[in-house]
């Protein structure tokens, strides 16, 4: 399992030039480390947003060894070790430049009386955070944002001093005059994930750039100290103290190319910021939006530095070796206009200024004044006057969550990153989940209009969403920050019944948590309208009734807001056939339709968009069958005619797919094979496959490029599906899928009862079945007798079927076939084709003749109820999302030791941050046993808030392992999901308050689970 890493030194690669590479996607970075009471392992980096945890150092780097500390600086270690802090945190979703995450870090006591801590600002973070910090003792307390800094990267947390019971609490001054080139230091923090690590060092540069970090957020107008300390993951947010335990710098970067440098931010900003905060004051800070860099004094003679300004430069400091160069201009900015890319700093309001911590003290004390720069440019001075913006005008704290998706107004982060105005260019994806998943992008993507209406800010996109009803089809317009230049367009079905409450959450620095505002209630969908449509017309086919099956296919889209049973996937497409036009029914492969809590779209001919429901979903044989009002289409639509003949081995036969771009191909090919089909169980994360049932190949290429299709025969009668069999996950991290034919006879009986108005009641027999051939079935000790009968039998396969693989039942059903028995006969008939297994989908009792080690016997064999099988209950606590063992679990476990079962989690949880994986069963809660989902709910609803609790689990290998976790309830309540006919979309949600209280429907606090959560498998997601 991914466990929570540490949030790293952050790396900046290490570039011929200091100049920022603008545009261009860096390898994202970090340490990982071991995560707290993990008991498994899995590879980080399985979503498809990207992961600020994945580890990018991977050479490995051998320093020399360090003489031992002197007394003095082993008196100043004692004293600074107190100050110390480990910060345990989440960043509970993705906001800005930030994805959510759980790591760790470290950090600083700066005032110990208010319990102020300094760390770094990608520690705090843009968004919602939840941590807590644990001192050299082993104490903890809660801490709780401040302030984080919009560009610098600092951030300040606060912690209730009185928790801390058993040490004092002290803190470190703050020097930042102090730090000088060649000053020994030493770098306390919590390195490589340690509890703490002492690592030294000498200052060797006071005037670098600030490093850039690709997408992710970066420092930008300040300058960085330089140092060869060799700090990693985990040290982020450290202090940089000198001999006389004073801290002159704060740990911030290093290089990424295995060299042992470090960066460090000066604490002028920090100490300014603190003192504003403990006098109360609001901590105002400066801006013109433009971004300088330093440049030697050679570069900037080359952009037309005049020799008498560098002289005067040089008098007024006499160890200066850069000026400031102005780098970005924001488009629309105070700069706009008056400042170019390449001018020359030389004055500010009078006074030559040539280092970032000046200019940066200027603005801070200007803001909503005017400021005058005297600039050079190409060797002709210029003078302007520009007014100063605050910084925090131009940095969200607020988010908007509605439809699925989460977004917010663009940050200067990200408009200096692309150089594009703050204000007016649309809306930033912050979320790229629910309806507003387009082009596989999770965020950086800016929505231009909704519904042919402009959405150039937050305030307008909120009144344009408002006015939408749920199920409107809106055609939104948007832009990619990598991609300026091309306005896409993307038609979306917006969700408002999953996800009902459109939620405004705002940054509250007094509490230091996010407070979530219901904005907006659904409208109701619009009465659906009897639509009109025409097929295409097929040409060159072997028969005119060939051609009339295009009028059976449709188009079904299922979008999954919710990931239950191991599915990978949460939007998935195929072709359909229609096998009853007058219902309106259609069958579709489960690797499309995996379970039904969903939406289904149907679009008819390409043109008529009508909604589905699922009305059956066969546990083994990898079909659904779904349902649309046919009144609502006005069309030629042909119920398909299925054939009863079952197809066999070299017939002649006619190919129809769709291939991935939905284009219909055919081609006449013929049947190359009819085998049972053994598709892999997928380890990392069950999840349904087809069992028990005869695969059909054919021999065209097209074949294996049509998810979706059917062969037919010469008078257009349907032999067999062609449908897509989701498979295992490869090593690779793509899922595999496998294209096979489903001969039609085996859906007759199903189809006559759902025609019927009734839903099929199947039983199965729980166990996978595996083809062998006669030489291994003598081995086994079948007798000549019962080969001479099989041949005899079935002339055209001489094989018989094993049972390879128990299912675990649920409920007390006896145990009567054995792994490893053959089966000779089931109710009389000889065995020697899988489709000859469905007569346990009528049976109650099957009498069998087997051969168990050697032996034939007789035996009765129970059938069990299929009915019950697919997933109707789940609940979603602190970020896990837990339901009963769907049946591809039980078909690849031996025992269930619960039948609470992780399914998933939402990263930046408590789950995430404590390790509780997917594929675990919770098995006790403080103790005590949680056998099913009613003791569990029972169990953790009576848990206060914000208090630790035990959990025992076992992993899906047996092995029993315990976890404490704090419940957090602000950011993910507990909330139900329940089957229900009655209600529109199938399912009832129930959601608990702090006090246990049960209230129906959607919370208001929290982050509401996704489909873009984590359910245990490990790749990037794709959508189809």
């Amino acid at each position: 399992m991914a466990s929570p890493t540490s949030r790293s030194k952050r790396k900046a690669a290490s570039p011929t030039a200091e100049r920022p590479i603008k545009q261009f996607r860096h390898a994202l970075n970090g340490s990982g480390s071991s995560g707290l009471n993990t008991p498994d392992s899995e590879a980080v980096g399985f979503v498809s947003k990207g992961d600020h945890d994945q580890v990018d150092d991977e050479v490995p780097v051998f320093y020399p060894t360090q003489p031992a500390d002197s007394a003095e600086w082993q008196a100043t270690i004692e004293n600074v070790v107190r100050c110390v802090v480990s910060i345990r945190f989440c960043q509970t979703c993705s906001f800005d430049t930030d994805p959510a995450c759980a790591s760790e870090a470290t950090g600083f006591v700066v005032d110990a009386e208010r319990g102020l801590i300094v760390t770094n600002r990608h520690v705090v973070g843009a968004g919602p955070f939840t941590g807590y910090v644990v001192f050299d003792n082993h104490e903890e307390a809660d801490a709780y944002p401040v302030y984080r800094d919009p560009v610098h990267d600092f951030g300040i947390l606060r912690f209730d001093p009185k928790s801390i019971k058993y040490m004092p609490v002290s803190a470190l001054p703050l020097r930042p005059e102090a730090a000088k080139v060649g000053v020994e230091i030493r770098v306390v923090g919590n390195d490589a994930g340690e509890k703490l690590s002492i690592l030294s060092g000498v200052i060797s540069r006071l005037d670098r750039n600030a490093p850039e970090y690709g997408e992710g957020y970066s420092d930008f107008n300040t300058c960085y100290y330089q140092a060869n300390a060799a700090a990693s993951g985990g040290s982020s947010g450290s202090p940089v103290v000198n001999i006389d335990g004073a801290a002159i710098a704060l740990q911030a970067g290093g290089r990424s190319d295995g060299a042992s440098t470090d960066y460090f931010l000066p604490l002028d900003r920090p100490l300014r910021a603190l003192r504003c905060i403990q006098e109360g004051r609001h901590v105002d800070r400066g801006t013109i939006q433009c971004q300088f860099l330093l440049k030697p004094f050679d570069e900037c003679r080359r952009l037309g530095l005049t020799e008498n300004w560098e002289a005067a430069a040089r008098a007024a400091f006499s160890t200066a070796t850069n000026m400031l160069v102005a780098e970005i201009v924001l488009p629309e900015g105070p700069s706009h206009g008056m400042i170019e890319e390449g001018d020359v700093l030389l004055k500010v309001n009078g006074e030559m200024v040539t280092q970032f911590i000046r200019l940066d003290d200027i603005l801070d004390s200007s803001v909503g004044n005017s400021v005058r720069l005297t600039l050079q440019r190409g060797g002709v001075d210029r003078e302007v006057d520009v007014a100063v913006g605050n910084l925090h005008d131009i940095t969200p704290d607020r988010f908007v969550t509605v439809a699925g998706g989460s977004f917010h107004d663009l940050s200067y982060q990200q408009a200096r990153l692309y150089g594009v105005a703050c204000k007016g260019g649309g809306v930033f994806v912050c979320e790229s989940t629910g309806a507003f998943r387009v082009d596989s992008a999770d965020s950086g993507w800016m929505v231009q209009s909704v519904q042919h209406k402009k959405t150039p800010d937050l305030k307008t996109f909120i009144e344009v969403m408002s006015q939408i009803p749920d199920q409107a089809r809106i055609v939104i317009t948007y832009k990619h920050l990598r991609d300026l230049h091309t306005l896409n367009t993307a038609i979306l079905t917006l969700d408002r019944h999953w996800n009902q409450k459109m939620r405004l959450a705002v940054r509250n620095d007094t509490t230091g948590l996010w407070d979530f505002e219901d904005i907006g209630d659904p409208l109701p969908p619009l009465p659906p309208k009897r639509m009109k449509a025409s097929f295409i017309q097929l040409e060159h086919t072997s028969h005119p009734a060939v051609a009339d099956l295009v009028r059976s296919f449709v188009r079904v889209t299922c979008v999954l807001p919710l990931k239950l049973d191991g599915f990978p996937r949460n939007r998935k497409w195929g072709m359909g056939l229609v096998i009853d036009a007058e219902k309106g029914l259609v069958v579709i492969s489960r690797a499309v339709v995996p379970y039904d809590l969903c939406d289904i779209w149907i679009t008819i001919a390409d043109s008529v968009l009508v909604m589905g429901k699922v009305v059956f979903l066969h546990p083994l044989q990898n079909y659904a069958i779904v349902q649309y009002d046919a009144s609502l289409v006005d069309a030629p639509v042909m119920s398909a005619r299925l054939s009863t003949d079952t197809i066999a081995q070299g017939a002649s036969t006619t190919f129809i797919g769709f291939n991935r771009s939905g284009r219909i191909v055919h081609a006449a090919t013929s049947v190359t094979e009819v085998t049972a089909v053994s598709i892999p169980a997928n380890s990392g994360a069950p999840r349904y496959r087809a069992l028990n049932v005869d695969a059909i190949t054919v021999d065209t290429n097209l074949s294996q490029q049509c998810g979706s299709g059917v062969l037919v025969d010469g008078e257009g009668n349907v032999q067999a599906l062609w449908l897509t069999y989701l498979g295992e996950r490869n090593h690779a991290s793509r899922d595999e899928e496998y294209h096979l034919g489903l001969a039609t006879p085996t859906l007759l009986q199903v189809l006559s009862q759902i025609q019927q108005g009734s839903i099929p009641k199947l039983r199965i027999l729980a166990m996978e079945f595996r083809a062998i051939a006669m030489s291994q079935a003598r081995i086994m000790g079948v007798s000549e007798k019962w080969i001479e009968k099989i041949a005899e039998a079935n002339k055209h396969s001489h094989h018989l079927f094993l049972v390879s693989k128990r299912t675990f039942e649920r409920g007390n059903y006896p145990t009567v076939l054995l792994e490893g028995d053959v089966i000779l006969t089931l109710n009389g008939k000889i065995i020697t084709r899988v489709s000859e297994l469905d007569v346990m989908y009528d049976n109650e009792v099957l009498d069998a003749v087997i051969v168990r080690e050697n032996q034939e016997m007789q035996l009765e064999v129970p059938t069990v109820p299929a009915d019950n099988v697919e997933t109707d209950h789940a609940i979603s606590f602190c970020g896990a999302l837990v339901h009963v063992p769907h049946l591809a679990v039980r078909q690849q476990i031996s025992k269930l030791h619960s039948e609470v079962y992780v399914s998933a989690r939402s990263r930046g949880s408590p789950s995430y941050q404590y390790g509780l994986a997917p594929t675990n069963f919770i098995t006790h809660i403080n103790g005590k046993p949680t056998p099913d989902l009613k003791s569990f709910l029972e169990a953790v609803t009576k848990i206060p808030d914000n208090t630790y609790f035990r959990i025992r689990a076992m992993t899906f290998d047996n092995v029993p392992w315990v976890v404490t976790m704090k419940k957090n309830e602000h950011y993910f309540p507990t909330m139900e999901w329940i089957k229900d006919g009655s209600e529109p979309c199938g399912w009832k949600r129930i959601t608990y308050e702090s006090n246990g209280k049960a209230v129906e429907g959607e919370p208001t606090d929290g982050m509401m689970p996704t489909n873009g959560d984590d359910n245990g498998d490990i790749g990037d997601e794709i959508l189809e």
